[in-house]
């Protein structure tokens, strides 16, 4: 059996790109409540099947929320950040979590650079795929599930998007 996959998405596919564009009118506050909301519903359950007592994903997107709201400073958001980040590596040998934490990260990474949010898409459209399909499914399979999924992502930041943006996030994407 291949060993699963990290990241299954393509930067050119369209579903990605789709995604960029419309990332790239936003503000870094609007991406940042986007990933973190999306995250914590839908990813943060399929941690919590495998994990269901290690809080580390969820204190993760709930320290984003605070930083959002002012309550608490960077450097304390980022670490409990990085304590999801951890329990991703920990969570090596089951894929579901491990993409989920890792997407989890990433969405709540966004309060420190806009442009983690893309990380929703990399890692947890796999998340969803994997969860629905296994990991031993066709690429041409779980491909499919992730631009659907990925399309649902989308469909969530239309509806947050401000039309117009004045402050739109400065993105390097470095890729």
């Amino acid at each position: 059996m291949p060993k699963a996959r990290k990241m299954l998405s393509d930067w050119d596919a369209p579903y990605i790109q789709s995604l960029v564009k419309l990332i790239e009118t936003q503000s870094k506050s609007t991406l940042a409540n986007w990933a973190v909301d999306y995250s914590g519903r839908v990813l943060l359950p399929l941690w919590g099947k495998y994990y269901p007592d290690d809080p580390r994903p969820q204190n993760a997107l709930k320290a984003a929320r605070e930083w959002l709201s002012g309550r608490i400073k960077l450097p304390e958001a980022k670490g409990r950040i990085l304590q999801c980040h951890a329990a991703a590596r920990e969570a090596e040998n089951n894929p579901v979590a491990r993409t989920a934490a890792r997407a989890i990260g990433q969405s709540a990474s966004t309060v420190h650079s806009a442009r983690h949010c893309i990380g929703l898409a990399l890692y947890g459209a796999l998340a969803v795929a994997y969860d629905a399909l296994g990991t031993d499914a066709p690429r041409e399979q779980l491909e499919r599930l992730v631009a659907e999924e990925c399309e649902r992502m989308l469909d969530a930041l239309r509806e947050v998007s401000i039309e117009n943006e004045p402050n739109p996030a400065k993105i390097d994407w470095k890729c």
